[in-house]
């Protein structure tokens, strides 16, 4: 039976205190049926004055029931019976029938008479909660309902009310006040008046979104082309005209070199908060004296209203009153003709007319969209603050004290967090509410650090212990520290790096599914003014044990470890039980190792990890940052130690080792390997580990491996079919070769794991664990070379072939961590990019990595210069460092004579900062540690030069880029003005520009399980060409990641972008504009307003507003995003010719030539001729000149276009027939205008084609095109597969007597399925690289075939999403494969390695295939086809049908 419970409690109907007695209270329950019913709950208390109804999990839990938590609705389910409550401020959420729900008319407590939509299974405290969240009510408070002159019970039910019927009114009844009540009315009041303004972001030093700003227009009456005028909102703006007259400001013409700051900013068109009042406070007379609080007074408030004028108000049991007291003088008295109002704010309208006229136009204001002002979960920086230093605008309300807490014991994080895990899972709507609690957890523990280590390092908190060099501080319910510098891990850098892989290891046991008893510590690291802190939440009854140190581990709750001895008891079978199931879902060997007493200690995890059990009996594991398997590439003398031998064995494996030492030939390391490479080589710490992503891409990488050993061992004994069919071992025989080769832990079935401690330094291993060690030490050493000799050039592959390419720092380390590739690896890559034939079109991504490589280790440097500067001396000393950093010949003499200069003016002398250490340092000094940082830490000698000009003039970085870098990695943040960077001497830099310094926080990032489940289904869809599901799985997406995190999370923004683009392909523009409008806001506040994934999301919100017809906003989109890439890279990359071929579409006749010849120049140094891009910028010059005359130059671009689309697709493919009726056009049209002006003569007007000139519907399609929302591409590999398949198949007809198919005959029926696959689907399936050279047999009458790419999908999500669908393969492939699965190998083998196609940061590409004409049509007629956005998706072809491709699953 299904019951339905209404809370009891009121808020602020009842005029006693807090709480006012305990005991059993019975209540009323409405069945499913709607019938009522009587229940009793126990130990009930009864608190009339909370603001809401709370129930006891603990209790409810203890008793057998669980609890579900639901916006409205809160479900408490116990054996067969469903109990639901209303939480917060909302109306109990239960299905409205016709019958219960009616309205009714609420009046009276000076509000205008309103309708209310009621239930009849409501409580009268219900209604209320109702009323109360109405905008015509609100901020009243203390309010309750009568009815024909009684006020009603607030525990009353509704439909047991008599006289209550619909249309019947209801008049609401001033409560009176308690202390508490009118304190939670005066926190509503100043809640509602402290409007957010536009500049509060960045006040806070939180990226802001300028979306607001960018679709603002002048013209509000501009039509659409259907007739109808749109609002501006998230999901409609306002239309905009379309206007080709303004063109863009100077610095974004190409070629330019200004780049303003102030044009990233731009100002937002909604206004600052007006000032209602100049200043709220509590009076200088409060608190009430003894006998004034027995009269009823409860605090007394001071005003200053716009006018000027003070006025002192009592707030008492009746409400809010003027009083006769003065700044000087304390009169409590009523002032004459005071009246008592029960609202503060109709007292304050009452005394201020313009209060009154501000307050009025509040309440009368639009609701903005959520996405825009829901707080973020996380703080996403800024680096840059307002353009005025100085606070713009006072605190009007900071003296009320309603942030003051009664003091109250600090949070219990774990307990809090470990809370929200234990919420059970079983349905969906409880997993969401448990995924959204935890994340509320952890977002407020993070904002919790941030606070905490601004706290400790500006000295406000004591340490608890007396350790100088290892501080520990207990603040808010955290325990942070430094952790001990410990000289075998490499002292600073080493303890640096145990915190991050600390965190790394929390992350990675988080994330296992079907774990949720194994429990790690809430655990944040924290940089703040050059320290790092690890914040951990306290451990159950440990952090206060009153266990001597005599007692035995088991006794103080160690279970498992090193020092945890040996025991046997149920708890730690249990404990081991879950570290067995974490070490096969992390690839984690069992292992042996050897304690110092020499005792062998069975281990799943580093020998580090402690497991612990809890006073809240739950399992912990602690000290987890050697959970990975080490970096070999960085081990030199840990290779000598990772065995414990004696007497001659001892002396034999020196021998072996010197002679290995000599000849660098380990067993696992690739022939010549050392000498190439330069590796292994010594690192500053001893903590290099591999990455979690490197462990799963080398398990896939090996399994690749045993796959085709064992084929190749099946085909040398008679094949796959004779080794099957056959009752002999041949099978067997070839998995175990198989096994042996690849280095698999059983002889029988695929199993690679890996023993993380093994060149650990400090551990030992018994001599039974020699074997396993080798092979161990192989497979690490082979785990190293594959980043070397597969990950680097496969990365360097994938970034010759992508225009989205890594544009900063940010990117440049998530499209590394995707493959694996540690940071430390940055050397490594320049110089294959230095050694590679194609280093010139690699420039960008050279520029990138040398601008990281220097901001890393100017950071480092920073974080030491730091440590020796005081509080007072901060800004000058931050500024000095930068000019130092970015001006060549900066010296400290200057920065005194100015410092002298400066204090002059101030009235002061500069005598304190002169001599400080800090004011010494000068530009050569401060090049030369980052030179010897860099030369540390990423084996590069002489790429930084000898200044910054180095960089500027050899890698095309700009002095703003590497600013921008290092404020956004050390928490800075600079004043919004231009910065003139290019001076030789002067500091462009002033102490003044230096507005702030925010802590940089890492943290666990918790998983939205659902809604990535969604998006990979719908990516799943998109593989196979299926749209319509696609866009119904993506709006699940969409909407279960509004349910947990509310939009606000990276993944929501590509989930949102991808929504748009298929929206978009279904010919739904509108839709799409709306969708991609939500996901600019989020990448702008989630992920940074300048951030490489917002630049892109700008260009394609562009591309849907013009497909809208509002071409003035997809110019200013498109200007966005220019911008944006000269700020944060500089012009030379290859997505600016992608936003310039945009532009060069839309802009007017001279502009358009100065663009497109731009985009032309950049993809033709990126990526040649014989390129689709390139070719496409060239017809699109070849147009743009015909619309000049110029038809000879329109000629030559059209060869060239005509070339490039015969090499890559063959010459009877769709897109080179177009391209030479195009050419063929040009020519014919030359000749007549040639044969008209002889003719005529000179002065003859030149008559155009008028298929020449591109429509609207024509340049929409190019820039589809253009912007990869559509890809034209080929790929035979899924054709050849499946020829294969279908031979295979008929050899095994052969083999059991079925008749033989001909060759002929498999070739009509892969003809025949292509074509009914073709017509019952209607999509066209091609692979994902444009450029990849193969001819394709097209006609007439001839279909184009599906065709699917084994390689990674185009279609890429976030870096999250990416690790568990790598961490899911890795399951499928790495983990047990049987021997029947492992020998049903396949025949096609995929030589392409992973590519990611139209990646910028997890953003997404649809990409789409031509359609072959069924009748010969111009370029012009197949470019000026229907629009994308009409009834149905056009190809650029002029054919109904849109695919999407992905990757064949074998």
């Amino acid at each position: 039976m299904k019951d339905k419970l209404r809370r009891g409690g009121g808020r602020n109907q009842v005029k006693t205190g807090i709480a006012q007695r305990r005991g059993d209270a019975e209540v009323f329950l409405i069945d499913s049926t709607g019938q009522r019913r009587r229940a009793t709950l126990k130990s009930a208390l009864f608190i009339p004055s909370y603001p809401q109804g709370i129930f006891s999990v603990k209790s409810a839990t203890a008793l057998g029931a669980t609890v579900t938590f639901k916006q409205g609705q809160d479900v408490l389910t116990y054996k067969d019976d469903v109990l639901s409550q209303s939480s917060g401020n909302n109306s109990i959420a239960v299905k409205q029938d016709d019958e219960t729900s009616f309205p009714v008319k609420i009046q009276g407590a000076g509000v205008e008479p309103f309708e209310l939509q009621v239930n009849g299974f409501w409580l009268v405290q219900d209604a209320i909660m109702n009323v109360l969240s109405r905008n015509e009510v609100s901020p009243r408070s203390s309010l309750s309902l009568a009815l024909a002159g009684q006020t009603l019970d607030p525990l009353a039910d509704l439909q047991s009310l008599k006289g209550l019927k619909a249309g019947v009114s209801m008049r609401l009844v001033e409560e009176p006040y308690t202390y508490h009540s009118a304190r939670l009315h005066l926190a509503r009041v100043v809640e509602l008046l402290r409007a957010p303004g536009p500049q509060d972001a960045l006040r806070e030093g939180r990226s802001p979104s300028v979306l607001e700003a960018i679709t603002q227009t002048q013209a509000t009456d501009a039509a659409l082309p259907n007739g109808k005028i749109q609002k501006r909102s998230l999901n409609n703006s306002k239309s905009e005209v379309t206007s080709q007259d303004g063109g863009p400001p100077e610095y974004l013409l190409p070629g330019s070199s200004e780049r303003p700051l102030m044009a990233l900013l731009p100002h937002s068109s909604q206004t600052e908060a007006p000032g209602y009042l100049k200043d709220l406070s509590l009076s200088c007379w409060n608190p009430p004296p003894g006998h004034r609080k027995l009269q009823g007074d409860f605090m007394y408030i001071t005003v200053f209203t716009v006018e000027g004028r003070r006025c002192d108000i009592t707030s008492c049991v009746k409400g809010f009153f003027l009083n006769r007291s003065t700044e000087d003088s304390f009169d409590p008295r009523p002032a004459q003709s005071s009246v008592v109002y029960h609202c503060l704010t109709d007292l304050l309208c009452h005394i201020s007319p313009a209060f009154k006229q501000t307050f009025t136009t509040l309440k009368a204001r639009p609701q903005q969209p959520a996405v825009e002002v829901t707080p973020t979960p996380y703080h996403t920086p800024s680096w840059l603050g307002p353009p005025c230093a100085s606070r713009a605008h006072k605190n009007s309300y900071s003296r009320l004290g309603l942030e003051e807490q009664a003091a109250a014991q600090a949070p219990d994080w774990n307990e809090e967090l470990q809370a929200a895990r234990d919420l059970p899972q079983g349905s969906l709507e409880e997993r969401l509410q448990r995924d959204r609690a935890v994340l509320q957890v952890n977002r407020e523990f993070v904002r919790a650090v941030m606070q905490g280590a601004e706290t400790i390092i500006d000295g406000f908190v004591e340490p608890v212990n007396g350790n100088p060099d290892d501080p520990a501080f207990l603040w808010g319910g955290l325990f942070m520290s430094q952790g001990a510098a410990s000289g075998m891990f490499g002292n600073e850098r080493g303890r640096r790096a145990a915190q991050r892989l600390e965190l790394r290891g929390v992350q990675a046991y988080s994330d296992l599914e079907g774990l949720q008893e194994l429990h790690t510590l809430p655990t944040a690291i924290v940089d703040y003014r050059g320290v790092r802190l690890s914040a951990q939440g306290l451990a159950p009854g440990l952090e206060s044990s009153e266990q001597g140190e005599e007692s035995s581990p088991a006794a103080r709750g160690l279970l498992y470890g090193v020092n945890a001895g040996p025991q046997e008891s149920p708890h730690r079978r249990q404990l081991l039980a879950l570290l067995a199931h974490s070490a096969k879902s992390l690839s984690l060997q069992r292992h042996v190792v050897l304690t110092p007493n020499g005792h062998k200690v069975p281990l799943f995890t580093s020998v580090d990890a402690q497991g612990l059990l809890g006073a809240d009996r739950r399992f912990y594991l602690l000290d987890v940052f050697r959970t990975f398997p080490a970096d070999v590439n960085f081990c030199l003398e840990a290779e000598t130690e990772t065995h414990s031998v004696t007497g001659d064995e001892k002396t034999d494996k020196s021998c072996e080792q010197d002679v290995e030492k000599n000849s660098c030939e380990k067993e696992g390391w690739p022939r010549n390997y050392c000498t190439t490479s330069g590796l292994p080589r010594s690192f500053p710490h001893s903590l290099c580990r591999l990455r979690p992503e490197l462990v799963q891409a080398f398990i896939q990488h090996k399994h690749t491996q045993f796959t085709e050993l064992v084929r190749e061992k099946l085909d040398d004994n008679g094949g796959f079919e004779n080794c099957a069919l056959a009752s002999d071992s041949r099978s067997t025989d070839a998995m175990r070769d198989a096994c042996k080769e690849v280095g698999s832990l059983s002889d029988i079935i695929f199993e690679m794991r890996f023993n993380p401690n093994v060149f650990s330094p400090g551990v030992a291993f018994p001599p039974s664990e020699n074997a396993s060690i080798n092979l161990q030490e192989r497979l690490l050493r082979e785990a190293a070379a594959f980043i070397i000799t597969h990950q680097i050039p496969a990365f360097i592959q994938s970034c010759l072939q992508i225009r989205e390419a890594p544009m900063d720092g940010a990117s440049l380390k998530h499209a590394l961590h995707l493959r694996g590739i540690n940071l430390r690896y940055l050397g490594h890559i320049s110089k294959s990019i230095t050694q590679s034939e194609h280093k010139e079109q690699l420039r960008h991504i050279m520029r990138s990595v040398m601008g990281d490589i220097f901001t890393r280790s100017a950071r480092r440097v920073f974080n030491t210069f730091l440590q020796g500067v005081d509080i007072p001396s901060f800004s000058a000393a931050v500024s000095h460092f930068l000019n130092c950093l970015l001006v060549p010949n900066f010296t400290a003499s200057f920065v005194g004579e100015e410092t002298k200069k400066k204090s002059r003016r101030r009235g002061r002398t500069a005598s304190s900062s002169e001599n400080t250490p800090w004011s010494l340092l000068t530009g050569a000094e401060l090049w030369n540690l980052v030179c010897q940082d860099a030369a540390e830490t990423y084996n590069i000698s002489d790429c930084l030069g000898s200044g910054p000009n180095h960089l500027v003039e050899h890698f095309g970085l700009q002095k703003l880029s590497l600013l921008r870098e290092l404020c956004l990695k050390t928490g800075l943040q600079l004043r919004l003005r231009d910065y003139f960077l290019e001076t030789q001497n002067k500091a462009p830099i002033s102490p003044d520009d230096i507005l702030n310094i925010f802590p940089v926080v890492k943290h666990v990032h918790m998983p939205v399980g659902d809604a990535v489940k969604a998006f990979h289904a719908a990516q799943n869809f998109l593989q196979k060409g299926l749209l319509e599901q696609a866009h119904e799985k993506l709006k699940e997406a969409a909407y279960l990641y509004g349910r947990v995190c509310d939009d606000l999370h990276p993944d929501a923004c590509y989930c949102n972008s991808l929504l748009a683009k298929v929206t978009f392909l279904q010919g739904n523009s509108a839709e799409a504009r709306s969708v991609q409008l939500k996901a600019v806001v989020i990448s702008e506040r989630v992920l940074g307003f300048d951030h490489p994934n917002t630049i892109q999301q700008y260009a394609l919100l562009g591309v849907y507003a013009y497909a809208g017809g509002e071409t003035a906003l997809a110019q200013r989109c498109f200007f966005r995003a220019r911008l944006l890439i000269l700020t944060i890279h500089g012009e030379d990359h290859p997505y600016t010719a992608t936003v310039d071929s945009c532009l060069g579409l839309m802009l007017t006749e001279d502009q358009t030539g100065q663009f497109l010849k731009n985009a032309l120049r950049l993809n033709t140094s990126f990526f040649g001729l014989i390129d689709f891009n390139t070719a496409l910028t060239q017809h699109l010059l070849a147009q743009w000149m015909c619309r000049k005359g110029d038809y000879r130059s329109a000629m030559t671009h059209e060869k060239e276009a005509l070339t490039a689309f015969t090499s890559l697709f063959g010459e009877d493919h769709p897109q080179t027939c177009c391209s030479k009726e195009f050419l063929s056009t040009i020519t014919k049209q030359a000749v007549k205008v040639e044969r008209t002006l002889r003719q005529a003569g000179a002065d003859c007007t030149e008559q155009t084609v008028e298929c020449l000139n591109p429509t609207t519907e024509t340049v929409l399609e190019q820039m589809v095109l253009v912007t990869g929302i559509r890809r034209i591409t080929r790929s035979d590999r899924f054709q050849e597969y499946k020829q294969k398949h279908l031979e295979r198949k008929v050899a095994a007809a052969k083999e059991l007597g079925i008749k033989l198919i001909t060759g002929s005959a498999i070739t009509d029926l892969i003809n025949a399925r292509e074509g009914t696959s073709n017509k019952e689907t209607g999509n066209w399936k091609e692979g994902q690289d444009g450029r990849n050279k193969a001819e394709e047999n097209g006609g007439d009458n001839q279909e184009q075939q599906p065709v699917e790419d084994e390689s990674e999908s185009a279609v890429s999500v976030s870096a999250h999403s990416r690790e568990e669908k790598a961490a899911e393969q890795s399951k499928d492939e790495g983990g047990s494969s049987s021997a029947a699965a492992a020998v049903d190998v396949k025949k096609g083998k995929n030589d392409s390695e992973t590519e990611e196609h139209g990646t910028m940061n997890g953003a997404v590409d649809s990409p789409v295939s031509p359609i072959t004409p069924k009748s010969k049509m111009t370029w012009a007629d197949v470019v000026g086809s229907k629009a994308v956005n009409g009834t149905g998706s056009k190809a650029v072809n002029g054919v109904d049908s849109v695919a999407v491709s992905g990757e064949a699953k074998e």
